[in-house]
């Protein structure tokens, strides 16, 4: 874990609400891994004690960049910055994802909305390409599909709304894929809390591995605050261990949806 000022090359709009923001950051850059996290400090907000966590979308030499949504004060602040600025940044933070091997299961990776940025290093590491299943309310929120069909990747995106690719949850098509040969598969999901319980209920039905990058509000990122602990299966029946440290990113089978009475 490294605490870098990192200088902002460019904040551009995505789409809608959605900006991609990437920074020279070089100490960090160097280190990330897939499903790593970093936490921003907007130096502007002086009066902002607290950073935001946002995941890695994509590291190369000295760059990384993220994708974020303007969803408050803050990342409405920093929608506002401009190539030049500077952040505070504190990263790689958490525990990511396990990248496939050559000789292993296929990837299936699972994201809701901007879960996606949490998967392109994961599938850009990947030795095997596999499929992304990308789903959102609506046209907006499907992001990165063109960045993941250039690693040659299958995407295949659903809206809640229609507007875009199939009709409907993300889940579903999975379901679809896994009926027609589960074997030899393997499971990756960020997105909604409740999107990452389907998962893990369908990982469990077909009998594939599965882990998930747990969508939790974190204040510290270093395991000093414990407000981003969820329950986990223990060796004496059950713990709460942190997000940000021990995960985000948990085996499925691993996670309690809710605590034991």
């Amino acid at each position: 874990m490294l605490e870098e000022l990192v200088q902002i090359l460019a904040n551009e709009r995505e789409v809608g609400a959605y900006f991609r923001l990437t920074l020279l950051a070089p100490e960090i850059a160097r280190r990330v891994q897939p499903g790593q996290f970093v936490h921003i400090r907007i130096l502007p907000m002086r009066d902002a004690l607290l950073r935001r966590p946002f995941s890695v979308f994509q590291a190369a030499g000295d760059n990384l960049s993220i994708l974020y949504k303007v969803v408050g004060k803050g990342t409405a602040v920093l929608s506002r910055m401009q190539a030049g600025d500077q952040l505070g940044a504190l990263g790689p933070l958490g525990h990511g994802f396990t990248v496939p091997k050559s000789s292993g299961e296929k990837p299936l990776l699972v994201a809701g909305g901007y879960g996606m940025a949490a998967m392109y290093l994961l599938a850009q590491r990947s030795p095997r390409p596999g499929v992304v299943f990308v789903g959102g309310r609506r046209r907006v929120d499907i992001l990165c599909e063109q960045e993941f069909r250039a690693l040659g990747w299958d995407v295949c995106a659903t809206t809640e709304d229609g507007s875009y690719g199939h009709r409907g949850l993300v889940t579903e098509p999975l379901v679809t894929e896994l009926r027609r040969d589960a074997k030899r598969k393997r499971l990756f999901a960020c997105g909604p809390t409740p999107m990452l319980k389907a998962v893990a209920r369908i990982a469990d039905d077909f009998d594939v591995p599965a882990e998930l990058s747990m969508d939790e509000h974190m204040c510290c990122g270093v395991g000093v605050c414990l407000t981003c602990v969820i329950p986990v299966k223990s060796a004496d029946g059950w713990e709460y261990q942190r997000t940000c440290t021990e995960g985000p990113v948990f085996d499925s089978k691993e996670v309690l949806w809710e605590v034991p009475r």
